[in-house]
């Protein structure tokens, strides 16, 4: 109300009629100037030039109407560009991995979500574990990326290939995997013993990890947990009781 007041007194936005008690009454052609008047202002005019355009007789208000919306689309192509820039700097300046999903998916498989990462976050953001990721990620080259999915991947066949020849769980050859695979994991965040085997126990209740080891071998998601439980046993701990540290 106090711009109104203050329009109508410098004569930028005079209502057309009042009532009896002086309440001013605008009709539509009132509204309308107040809107073009409005559009100037977010455009950075000063009031006593928006005044001399809207008062020139000579003025084409479809010309005024077509100068502000250029006007407007310029100011929106800045802001846009301006907006795009910012977002740039923050996703150079965001830890963790910095592929984009298209090198995710070249380097860990057609069967990589990149939206896991996102996942991951809202699960274990908080945890140190994920600081210690976030980290490690964004100090890690595509060319280092690429080694990890090959040990990776090189991991998980000679984990199929000992899963169906039988390997015993506890044997020399056995632990030696489950250091390999304590080494997968440390590749993103310090994995004790008990923080091993604390994952070995939720694979069986982990329907992606199941389904993922299964892929490779039928029975592999239990026995690499039996593989697991026994290096972390052989190492001091008691797989059924440890804890996350």
């Amino acid at each position: 109300m106090k711009t109104l007041h203050h329009w109508d007194a410098i004569g930028l936005v005079r209502p057309s009629a009042r009532t009896w008690a002086g309440h001013r009454l605008y009709s539509g052609d009132d509204i309308a100037r107040i809107h073009r008047v409005l559009v100037y202002r977010e455009l950075g005019f000063p009031l006593a030039e928006i005044g001399r355009i809207l008062d020139d007789p000579d003025a084409d208000a479809r010309d005024h109407l077509r100068r502000q919306r250029s006007q407007l689309a310029d100011r929106i192509a800045r802001l846009q560009k301006t907006l795009g820039a910012v977002d740039s700097m923050l996703d150079a300046s965001k830890p963790g991995i910095r592929l984009t999903p298209e090198e995710q998916v070249a380097i860990f498989g057609d069967d990589w979500q990149p939206s896991s990462v996102d996942q991951a976050e809202e699960r274990w953001g908080d945890s140190a574990q994920w600081a210690q990721y976030e980290e490690r990620a964004a100090a890690t080259t595509t060319e280092e990326w690429r080694d990890i999915a090959a040990a990776y991947e090189a991991l998980n066949t000679d984990l199929a290939a000992a899963g169906r020849a039988g390997v015993v769980p506890g044997s020399a050859e056995a632990n030696a995997l489950a250091e390999r695979h304590r080494a997968s994991i440390a590749a993103y965040f310090d994995c004790t013993h008990a923080m091993h085997a604390c994952i070995a126990r939720s694979y069986l209740g982990d329907t992606d990890h199941t389904a993922a080891y299964e892929a490779l071998a039928p029975g592999l998601t239990r026995w690499l947990r039996d593989v697991i439980f026994a290096n972390a046993a052989a190492h001091g701990v008691d797989p059924q009781t440890a804890e996350w540290e």
